[in-house]
């Protein structure tokens, strides 16, 4: 019958964490890539399955980035480490998202932060760009304030977030809190697999941060 395939969604996912505390600065600079290592095979913790290193692949941001990868021949599956600093399935670090939103949740709407953020590009780029950043880390907050007793009764804010946890970058301090459920926590923060993609006509009941563009228009 041949090898079983296994299904997308299980709880090792192929993204695994690199517990780092480098900056993407310091870590693109010491290639701290070639340290990172998995003892064994997330499928097969017993073995036998031919599980190697299987080099790198390269980050487009920042630039220079590496990541570790590992292959294992009797799944068809490889395994890359993600560092703490780097947020997962989204392009450029934790705390650069993050930072985006605390600007938003401290302007008047995300219209009126486009300009401040995304200078360099058109307003309606500029939005588009932010509120993709929003709904991800919108989503990883209303997960992590759910699971975390420490965060218990916290608005999923991630400044309200910063102030519990008294710190500046509270999504890569989030990543070792939550480290044994980063497989059920969604990206940039965790390794979920991505939700299929609903059509347009069914509404989720949910509401952008900021104002609504109408109303940021007058």
């Amino acid at each position: 019958m041949g090898t079983p395939r296994y299904q997308p969604c299980v709880p090792w996912p192929v993204q695994l964490r690199d517990p780092s505390s480098l900056t993407s600065e310091a870590y693109v600079a010491r290639r701290a890539w070639a340290d990172a290592s998995l003892a064994g095979c997330p499928r097969h913790p017993a073995g036998g399955c031919g599980f190697a290193r299987h080099g790198t692949y390269r980050r487009t941001t920042p630039a220079g980035m590496a990541i570790t990868r590992y292959y294992c021949p009797t799944a068809h599956e490889t395994f890359s480490l993600l560092p703490d600093c780097l947020a997962s399935r989204f392009p450029g670090t934790l705390t650069a998202m993050e930072d985006v939103v605390a600007y938003v949740e401290g302007a008047r709407s995300v219209e009126a932060a486009a300009d401040g953020l995304r200078p360099d590009v058109g307003w309606t780029s500029a939005v588009r760009w932010i509120r993709r950043r929003l709904r991800v880390v919108r989503a990883t907050l209303v997960t992590v304030v759910t699971i975390l007793p420490a965060l218990l009764g916290v608005a999923a804010q991630v400044t309200a977030v910063r102030t519990a946890l008294d710190t500046d970058q509270a999504l890569v301090r989030l990543r070792t809190e939550v480290d044994t459920w980063l497989h059920a926590v969604p990206r940039p923060l965790g390794f979920a697999p991505p939700c299929p993609v609903r059509s347009a006509r069914v509404g989720t009941g949910q509401h952008d941060m900021g104002a609504d563009a109408a109303r940021a228009v007058g």
